[in-house]
């Protein structure tokens, strides 16, 4: 019987957040294939730390998330594009769903990086090769793609394609292969970014010399990171967690001379208005909705907005996202609202462990109250679960899938406190 060695396939598209900013096909992206010197600019109103950067711009020191000061003083003709992260949202949004149309479970990192593994679509498209030229066909932006066994061999794989023909690593080879790459690819994660330049001032070059220092010494010298950077040095890393794919809607609207202050906000609960008032909600509440707006000088501006509970009541909502328009930085000529995560169909606020005093003496009122609470002794407790998936789901909607664990007890009896009980997820 043949085996199937688990592939994961990297999708990188180069400098993608200064692409779309530029405008594909315009004067300025052309400028940027001819080598010019370009970053992304800081947004109005917010931290003066310059974007994406241009090869250019990077071979004469400028780097991504350098303060405009400094950026300027190493490359004084450097040229700042305007920063649009609603149009970057729509484009990478754009290609995931490209992604999802051949059928793959797409992990987006960050636009620009996403993963998906191949196994699942073999009796779809066939092999690896032939999946990721499905993957490349489906996508309009020039991609760099990479295989491997996990999650960061595919990665490393997909930095060092220099052309369109994408580089595949087997489990063997693949780990061969990382003890030659630089040690500048930890960058790429969040949790080992930090890491870098430590490491740079010990001498470690390549992933290889990473490794040959040991898990109890980076542990050690750099807690956490140190033994992930270990891990993914060796070719280790952990599953791919697919988002989740849900149902979008929007509402837009040219505000004319409603630029700001409050008029902006009346023209928000317009939005909000029409928003649930859709015929695709199906009278579902709402956990998330992301608030964004053309400026009238150029760029956009936007904000995701996770609320304290799934909502349906317009006015609360109209609450929770009027506040955040105070972060507008500069008079919006279009203002859109959308809906990201839905909830159940009714949202009711009940107590977590106790029953509603007001309900029990209604039912207690009741004639034959006795016999009902005899007839369902389940009851009480059912509604307590359903509250408590509905605050996991919520808390996962706040911080993520990792928000919300469980301890389980694996070895009581250890002597090491950290082997008796882990942290597990909650099935949904």
């Amino acid at each position: 019987m043949r085996t199937y060695v688990r592939m994961v396939v990297c999708i990188y598209i180069p400098r993608f957040e200064l692409a779309v900013a530029a405008g594909e096909g315009s004067k300025v992206a052309q400028q940027t294939l001819a080598g010019r010197a370009l970053a992304v600019a800081p947004l109005v109103g917010g931290e003066q730390r310059v974007g994406e950067v241009s090869g250019a711009a990077e071979a004469r020191g400028v780097a991504r998330g350098m303060t405009l000061g400094e950026a300027l003083a190493r490359c004084p003709d450097l040229v700042l594009v305007p920063g649009d992260p609603v149009l970057v949202a729509e484009a990478w949004e754009t290609a995931l769903r490209a992604l999802e149309s051949i059928g793959a479970a797409v992990e987006p990192a960050r636009p620009g990086l996403a993963y998906f593994e191949s196994d699942g679509l073999r009796g779809i498209h066939g092999p690896v090769s032939a999946t990721i030229a499905a993957a490349s066909r489906a996508l309009a932006h020039p991609v760099r793609i990479g295989a491997g066994p996990t999650r960061f061999c595919a990665l490393a794989a997909a930095l060092a394609v220099r052309s369109r023909r994408p580089l595949v690593l087997d489990g063997g080879e693949a780990r061969r292969w990382l003890a030659g790459r630089p040690v500048e690819l930890l960058g790429f994660r969040e949790d080992t970014a930090t890491l870098i330049e430590p490491l740079s001032r010990l001498g470690v070059r390549t992933l290889g010399e990473l490794e040959r220092l040991g898990r109890p010494a980076l542990s050690d010298r750099f807690g956490a990171p140190g033994a992930l950077a270990h891990r993914l040095a060796r070719g280790e890393d952990s599953p791919l967690r697919a988002r989740r794919v849900e149902e979008r809607l929007e509402e837009s609207m040219e505000v004319g001379d409603a630029s700001s202050g409050e008029a902006l906000k009346r023209v928000l609960g317009v939005l909000v208005g029409r928003l649930l008032a859709r015929s695709e909600r199906r009278g579902r509440t709402l956990r998330a909705a992301t608030l964004s707006a053309r400026l009238v000088a150029g760029g956009g501006w936007r904000e995701r907005v996770v609320f304290r509970q799934a909502l349906c009541d317009p006015e609360r909502i109209w609450l929770a996202l009027s506040v955040r328009l105070l972060a507008l930085p500069a008079p919006a000529a279009v203002l859109e609202l959308a809906a990201e995560r839905f909830g159940p169909p009714a949202s009711e606020q009940g107590a977590l462990f106790d029953e509603d005093p007001a309900c029990s003496v209604a039912r207690s009122a009741r004639p034959g109250a006795h016999a009902i609470r005899s007839a369902h002794p389940g009851a009480p407790s059912a509604a307590r679960a359903a509250r408590l998936r509905e605050a996991v789901a919520q808390v996962r909607a706040v911080a993520g899938q990792d928000a919300a664990l469980r301890a389980v007890c694996v070895d009581p009896d250890s002597r090491v406190p950290e082997r008796r009980v882990v942290l597990a997820p909650i099935p949904e």
